[in-house]
């Protein structure tokens, strides 16, 4: 007999990441010591008359928002149904971002592992064991951490010496455009001279340039240097094909496009276009490890590598299933403050800067489902009183 959902849960909770502010405009994190920003997440939990439940922690607020709209959708069905639920969900959210099918999915893949005693990694059908990280930093700041192009280059040499075949550069922002612009070119010589031939490089400017033409002018420095890609420089948001399309004439680093564009589709209009080198997939922001693993086979057809935005297990399991793909981010590191993963798992699993092994990789969790344990009194313990149980 099929199991059937029974109940759903949504919690949501905050942590404190010491040391850290954010920038002039208010938006990007930077290291600011002595300040302390409290950043919000939710545990989801998905019930069974089986017995099984999954979990997922992770989420923002309009995610979480549209569980509303979906949750009771899911009460009384096989969760193992996921394609047939992730098509419907899909469906009902067409006038919204459809954020809020992410952790759902997750969660419903991490019961899946339970119930058959398999790794989700598994149950997709694993390519890789171990898989290479790359140091991903916090944006630059005014604050004495990553405030100069030196600091850059300085933390650059720590993660190759720590084992990092890879280093991202979040430049700055929020302050004066132009100054930023120099600042960045400066950083990219400064980065690709101290490290250049003994790590891959890459930049995300975080969509923060205001025209064509800093875009360009930083793209030629990260050419000088050979990144390997050079991500999301527009204030465009990273979704304008023809602008990216355009940006890629000019320059010989390849672009990595999609961590903003929302829908397979859209995606898939994206890549066909010719408007992008790399892509990105997010179990998150993309529809869950169902919508990833769509990504994954659109950018395998066109022969492009996919690469997945940030860290966590479910990253993970899907970077593992996957052969078109190259690096995990490691994010956000800095050299004097802790990253920003949350503090929720028991055992040893772990997102921090020391994750890596000698080699610079990073493993896949070998568990049933997610193969993490959440320390849910801690969840609770931190809750923000937003609590929503669907049943």
């Amino acid at each position: 007999m099929a199991p059937e959902i029974t109940r759903i849960e949504s919690v949501e909770f905050q942590y404190p990441l010491e040391d850290v502010g954010t920038d002039g405009a208010g938006f990007n994190l930077v290291y600011d010591p002595g300040e302390t920003t409290h950043r919000k997440l939710f545990g989801v939990r998905v019930e069974t008359d089986a017995g099984v439940t999954g979990e997922y922690v992770g989420g923002n607020s309009p995610a979480a928002a549209q569980y509303n709209i979906v949750a009771d959708y899911l009460i009384g069905r096989n969760p193992l149904d996921r394609e047939r639920h992730w098509s419907e969900v899909k469906r009902a959210l067409r006038k919204y971002d459809r954020m809020g099918i992410g952790p759902l999915d997750i969660a419903l893949w991490d019961l899946a592992g339970k119930y058959y005693d398999a790794p989700i990694s598994e149950l997709l059908g694993a390519y890789r064991e171990r898989i290479p990280a790359y140091a991903s930093t916090y944006h630059g700041d005014e604050n004495g951490g990553l405030d100069t192009p030196e600091a850059f280059a300085d933390f650059a040499a720590d993660c190759r010496d720590m084992g990092y075949p890879g280093f991202k550069i979040h430049g700055w922002g929020g302050s004066d455009a132009s100054r930023d612009v120099e600042r960045e070119v400066e950083t990219v010589h400064a980065v690709g001279e101290r490290v250049g031939d003994e790590m891959d490089l890459m930049l995300d400017p975080a969509c923060e340039y205001e025209t064509f033409a800093d875009a360009l002018k930083v793209g030629r420095a990260a050419d000088e240097q050979g990144f390997l890609w050079y991500e999301d420089p527009y204030r465009d948001g990273g979704t304008s094909q023809h602008a990216h399309r355009k940006l890629r004439q000019h320059l010989s680093t390849p672009l990595l496009q999609t961590e903003h564009v929302r829908g397979l589709e859209q995606f898939t209009d994206f890549v066909s276009t010719e408007s992008t080198d790399f892509v990105r997939a997010d179990p998150e922001y993309d529809g869950g490890i169902t919508g990833a693993m769509k990504r994954v086979a659109v950018a395998e057809g066109f022969g492009l590598d996919v690469e997945f935005h940030a860290p966590g297990p479910a990253h993970r399991h899907c970077i593992a299933a996957t052969r078109n793909t190259n690096y995990y981010e490691l994010a956000l590191v800095h050299p004097d403050c802790d990253n920003t993963p949350p503090p929720v798992y028991e055992g040893d699993y772990s997102d921090a800067i020391d994750t890596i092994d000698e080699d610079g990789t990073v493993g896949v969790p070998d568990g049933p489902g997610l193969g993490v344990e959440y320390d849910w009194d801690y969840v609770e313990a931190n809750s923000t009183g937003e609590v929503h149980v669907y049943e």
